[in-house]
Formats: structure tokens, sequence, C-alpha cells
């Protein structure tokens, strides 16, 4: 469904993104894994062409419309929905007002059928409708991005670190909303999180970013077997001594 070859990304003379290549399958789950500075949140702002005049090599692929270098407008047109990292819900507006704003873009929907399937997404966000969105919690503006975002009824939804500053009641909450996109309405989703173990239940094929590249791929059950991916994202230790102490800091050996 979308096609992301060879990319790479500059920020001014540093490349944040090094040859850097990703299918996203229809009707699936695709996580991003990574420590913070990995280029994670980069891959989704170049695919939402929300860099200036970048990916600086590569292309990208919507089915088979080539749409590097396009207005973000025009890709959000395409279907392509972003929640991004930290929210950024409209603070000053209502709930029911941001929720309104996500659905510009969808002419053929029927606004009152939208809202209230994003309603029996997040009932808390149907309880606070007329609330302003800045007075809201973080886990309630958590909500509230990820239902404006569903109001355009997307193809794809990118979403960037949604756990992030949540308690683990929320991000499980959250999470197990985001199972629930997938499978009852069929939303394509390229999740980019560190939170790796919530992001491994939930998706059907994972990447593992560093400094700009993908070091390993593979469904949940290979990643969640692989050794470095246990002790360096799951902080599962393998390498014990009899007391119970790492014997050393093992280096990453990536194949």
């Amino acid at each position: 469904m979308l096609q992301v070859k060879n990319i790479e990304t500059l920020y001014g003379l540093v490349m944040a993104l090094r040859g850097v290549s990703l299918e996203l399958p229809e009707h699936k789950i695709t996580a991003i894994l990574g420590s913070n500075g990995a280029g994670k949140s980069t891959i989704i702002k170049t695919i939402m062409g929300l860099l200036d005049d970048q990916p600086d090599k590569g292309t990208i692929w919507l089915d088979d419309q080539r749409i590097d270098k396009k207005d973000t407008e025009d890709i959000v047109r395409l279907g392509l929905a972003y929640v991004p990292e930290g929210r950024e819900v409209f603070d000053e507006l209502t709930v029911l007002e941001n929720l309104q704003m996500g659905a510009y873009t969808n002419q053929g929907g029927k606004l009152k059928d939208d809202l209230e399937k994003v309603y029996g997404l997040f009932p808390r966000l149907a309880e606070r409708k007329s609330q302003l969105a800045g007075t809201l919690s973080g886990g309630e503006q958590q909500m509230l991005a990820i239902g404006r975002a569903m109001m355009m009824n997307p193809r794809i939804l990118f979403l960037d670190e949604p756990s992030l500053g949540l308690s683990p009641l929320l991000v499980q909450e959250i999470f197990a909303t985001i199972k629930q996109i997938n499978t009852e309405r069929g939303t394509t989703i390229l999740l980019v999180e560190q939170n790796a173990t919530m992001a491994l239940k939930v998706c059907d094929y994972g990447y593992v970013m560093e400094n700009g590249r993908f070091v390993l791929a593979g469904t949940p059950e290979e990643l969640m077997a692989d050794e470095d991916v246990r002790e360096f994202y799951l902080g599962i230790k393998s390498e014990v001594s009899v007391k119970g102490y790492q014997r050393y800091k093992r280096k990453k050996r990536w194949r």
C-alpha cells in the first residue's frame, strides 16, 4: 500500500535517515521501535511532507502514485492522517471543535455518524465534548488527537509515540483502541514507539531502528525471540551470573 524506498533525509548537514526502506501492507499494523533520537519520527515527517525538500534521496509511493516532495495538504487529502508526538490538540477549541477540524478533508463523510464512531472508540470524549481541549488530561488529549485523525476516515494512520507521558493503565487503554481501529475498520497503521513491549503486542510486523537506519525487522514473535531485542528493548537480560548480576555489558550484535 505504501512503499518507502531507500530514502535519505537531512537536517542541515546531519543525515537523519540513512537509506531507509519499508513497506506498509494494507489493513496491517507496522511498528518502528527504537530509542529517542534514532530517527523514527523523522520517517513519518518525511512521508507526510513536513520537512522542506526532503527526502534528499529515495522515493515514497502510495499505491502506484509517487508522493515524495508533494505538499502536506495534498498528502493528507490522499488519506494519510498523522497523530504527532505531544498530541498538539487545539487548546482553545472545545473537544467537539477539535473533532470537527479533523473532518475538514472528509468530503464524503457524514459528520454526525463519524462523531458517533469516534465517541464509540472514546466515550470520555463524548462526556467532555464542550470542554476546552487545553484543560483535558494528557490521556484525554491523546484520545482526542487520535479521534481527530479518525474523523477523516484515513486509509493510513501514523501514530508517533502514543504512549508518551501516559500512565501504564492509560497506555493499555490507548493500545487496545489502536488494535480495535485496525481490526474493526481495517485502517492501515504505522506505529512509532519506544515502548517495545506494547508495540509488539499489537503489531503484525516490526522494524528496529538505530542511528537513522533499520538494523532488524521481523514478525513480533521473531523480534521478541531476538537476544538483542530482548535485552536492550524488552529489558530481559540473558547473561547473568549465579548471583543474578549481569557478567558484562554486552554490545548489540545486529545480524
